[in-house]
């Protein structure tokens, strides 16, 4: 009776035990059924950030969703790695992954305040939720996080596990890892973190929102002084060397010191390869995206937009034009390749991200002529061509409306040569251009040069009343420069990735859109525009330059456009809802100052001293009134370009 009693006893802890394991192994099974494999650790790289480099490898901004950043564990000072174990994980270097005391302490406070209040997490269980799971606490949650933890342990060393550790946690404010954190908070290399730095970092993951110092100073000092009571406590530093730390205040880096100098071009250039790549690869591969900008000159059209806008502003006040906010942009591009050499798109990206280079269409007034005067060179008008300036009728379309166009001096000198008309700006002339080649005629030859925006085809659009972008006039005029040659203009060079692999290299479209001899005649009439007409201030300027002023009605928009054997710029000023910039605010007067200032500060001017001179075309000296060879000692006399054949004998 004795045996078959202890029989059962034993028949029964055997199932028992075996209904216990297949209760444990089920649930082991169901908890790890959906676990990630640690192996993937193996190929794992995290969300990187994505730069945006100047032409001259100045960094112009980074682009990220999260930001991480990693770096070796050698490259971690060893205070910020030895104040994080003595906060989050004193046992790091010895437990298993998990710590049972610290656990079992948790579970009876949780259990007493009917909720989770402490974590009880070790460092390998922090990584384990951080790269795998969710921050929601539930009880299956941490349940799965300590079965990762046992597989991380056994995968890896305590070191790898450290620095995975570092490169991944949170520390607010978009930095994800402790290189992000140094620059995010310190403008520092995370190696020259010194010990109050390290300590208040450090003390960061446990709440990253509340001990950021970016957010709540004086919380994050309190909490970075926990840190390096800590660090006291257990050896790491010296009394002396606490004492003194506690009493340091938080210095925070200039995080925006050298990011963001160009928003408007940060802005396009993301746009654009939002297109090509798409968003997710922009912001999430760790890109190397190296662009055209030349950073001297790019602060050289930042500074030459202020000077001009504050300066216009003075004028306005004392029209007592009120609560006026004159916007200006300036674009340049290089003339030999069509790269963006710099970019204004507005006086404040914060105030108003809209790109006035590159997206707004505005009148361009008097800067649209010399397409006109470029497609009638085209066609075979000699620049020494008379055409008749005089007051002028065009009869309405049966509703009584005539129009009856006028120079903007009101003054008329009869024939003139085209030059000269170009030259001084008179409206009447151009009109009647514009009424022998045929409206349409000019617009398709508009568009061969890059203009995109649609252009009405009547006899006004000689003096720019259909609108443009600036950044399409501006390389329109370069064609002039180039030798009759559009090229794309483009911002990027190259798209590199994570690993260095060119994965994306410009390919700007070219053709040629007017003859070389063509366009080295346009370009000598707009010379003289600055020798002899209304662009005279930039005389001043070393070396050839050519270009137009433009003046909408009543004042509203200012322009120059202009180039030089390097650089095609061109700059405009307006209000944006419309509106008079002030009595006689022209082109000349708006515009002009800050093209002039911008291309001072040009150095490559040196490099290309001369305009395109083709074989077939001759210089000689010529009257410019009357289109005949000058007398020698003439006030009129100008050097003019002819194709050899065409020139005056006279």
């Amino acid at each position: 009776m004795h045996f078959r009693f202890k029989k059962k006893i034993i028949i029964s802890l055997i199932l028992l035990v075996g209904v216990a394991s297949g209760v444990l192994t089920g649930a082991f099974f169901a908890f790890t059924r959906d676990l990630p494999q640690i192996q993937t650790l193996e190929t794992f790289r995290p969300q990187a950030v994505t730069r945006i480099y100047s032409a001259d490898k100045q960094l112009l901004a980074e682009l990220y969703l999260e930001k991480r950043d990693p770096v070796p564990l050698d490259s971690i000072p060893t205070y910020l790695k030895a104040a994080l174990i003595a906060t989050e994980d004193r046992k790091f270097y010895t437990h298993s992954g998990i710590d049972l005391k610290g656990i079992a302490r948790a579970l009876i406070k949780d259990i007493l305040a009917g909720e989770f209040v402490e974590g009880a997490s070790t460092i390998t269980q922090q990584l384990a939720k951080t790269l795998f799971l969710t921050s929601r606490k539930t009880m299956v949650r941490k349940i799965k996080e300590a079965i990762l933890a046992f597989q991380l342990e056994r995968r890896y060393t305590k070191d790898e596990i450290l620095e995975l550790y570092l490169n991944q946690v949170y520390f607010g404010s978009g930095a994800y890892g402790v290189k992000s954190a140094a620059e995010m908070f310190f403008n520092k290399s995370v190696r020259d973190l010194n010990l109050t730095e390290c300590a208040l970092i450090a003390g960061m993951p446990k709440s990253p929102s509340r001990f950021s110092p970016l957010i709540n100073k004086d919380l994050a000092l309190k909490r970075r002084n926990i840190v390096l009571k800590q660090m006291w406590a257990t050896g790491i530093i010296s009394a002396k060397d606490y004492k003194q730390a506690e009493t340091e205040e938080i210095k925070i880096g200039n995080k925006s010191k050298n990011l963001a100098r160009t928003p408007y071009f940060v802005e396009y250039v993301k746009k654009y390869l939002e297109n090509i790549l798409g968003a997710s690869t922009l912001y999430k591969s760790g890109l190397s995206i190296y662009t055209t900008l030349d950073s001297k000159l790019q602060s050289a059209a930042q500074e030459a937009v202020a000077d001009g806008l504050l300066a216009l502003e003075t004028r306005m006040e004392k029209q007592n034009i009120h609560q006026a906010d004159p916007q200006a942009a300036l674009i340049a591009v290089d003339v030999k390749s069509g790269a963006i050499l710099a970019m204004v798109g507005g006086r404040n990206f914060d105030e108003s991200p809209f790109n006035r280079a590159t997206v707004a269409r505005r009148q361009p007034g008097s800067a649209f002529k010399p397409i006109v005067y470029a497609y009638a060179v085209e066609q075979g008008f000699a620049q020494n061509k008379l055409i008749l300036d005089a007051p002028i009728a065009f009869k309405g379309s049966g509703k009584g409306n005539d129009w009856n166009p006028q120079n903007f001096s009101k003054t008329y000198l009869g024939e003139i040569t085209l030059r000269k008309a170009l030259t001084i700006s008179q409206n009447i002339p151009a009109i009647r251009l514009i009424e022998m080649l045929g409206p349409d005629s000019v617009v398709n030859f508009a568009h061969r040069l890059g203009i995109e925006s649609n252009l009405e085809p009547y006899l006004s659009l000689a003096l720019g009343t259909s609108e443009v972008t600036l950044m399409n006039l501006t390389n329109a005029y370069a064609v002039f420069a180039r030798g009759g040659k559009w090229i794309e203009p483009f911002g990027i060079r190259e798209v590199s990735d994570h690993r260095n692999r060119t994965i994306w290299r410009a390919k700007p479209q070219k053709k040629l859109v007017m003859s070389r001899e063509g366009a080295a005649i346009v370009t000598n009439m707009l010379e003289g525009v600055v020798q002899e007409g209304t662009g005279t201030q930039a005389r001043i300027l070393y070396g050839p330059v050519a270009g137009k002023t433009g003046t909408t009605n009543n004042y509203r928009d200012a322009l120059f456009i202009g180039f030089s054997p390097a650089i095609a710029a061109g700059v405009w000023v307006g209000l944006d809802p419309g509106g008079t910039l002030g009595d006689r605010e022209t082109g000349a007067k708006a515009a002009l100052p800050i093209w002039i200032q911008f291309m001072k500060n040009s150095p490559t001017s040196e490099f290309a001293p001369y305009f395109d001179l083709p074989d077939n075309v001759i210089k000689v000296r010529m009257n410019m009134q009357t289109g005949m060879l000058a007398a020698d000692g003439s006030n009129n006399a100008v050097d003019a370009l002819f194709i050899k054949g065409t020139e005056p004998k006279q």
